[in-house]
């Protein structure tokens, strides 16, 4: 893989993210780039650290469940800069409340799962 600090293909980030092409593309469709990826001479894209540390952020709030929508209401406040500080803090606050409960639901359906689990181990080793 070649990358330099300012300027890595769209393959090298997949490859650092995790991230398909396809979803990188998507990103960039969808409005969820903090500011627009640059290009080359070539029209390829060039992402740079800052780009690949948004992309890291924004898989963050994928896995969180967040939906595409409000991650768009959060990189539009973002691109607006400081005076947005509040409303970014709000609306990740109420985010995370929302992944607490999730956590929390997860946890009991573990619970009941183990439990199951347990269930089925004494009736194999009886």
């Amino acid at each position: 893989m070649t990358t330099t600090p300012a300027a890595m293909s769209i393959s090298d980030v997949a490859e650092l993210t995790g991230l398909s092409t396809h979803t990188l593309r998507y990103y960039e469709r969808e409005g969820l780039m903090l500011t627009p990826v640059d290009r080359s001479s070539s029209t390829h894209r060039r992402y740079t650290e800052a780009d690949l540390n948004w992309v890291t952020f924004l898989t963050k709030l994928r896995l969180t469940a967040m939906p595409i929508a409000r991650m768009r209401d959060y990189v539009e406040l973002a691109r607006r800069g400081d005076d947005t500080t509040a409303e970014r803090l709000e609306l990740l606050l109420i985010h995370r409340m929302n992944v607490v409960k999730q956590l929390d639901e997860m946890k009991k359906s573990l619970a009941a799962i183990d439990y199951k689990i347990s269930l089925y181990k004494e009736k194999v080793n009886a």
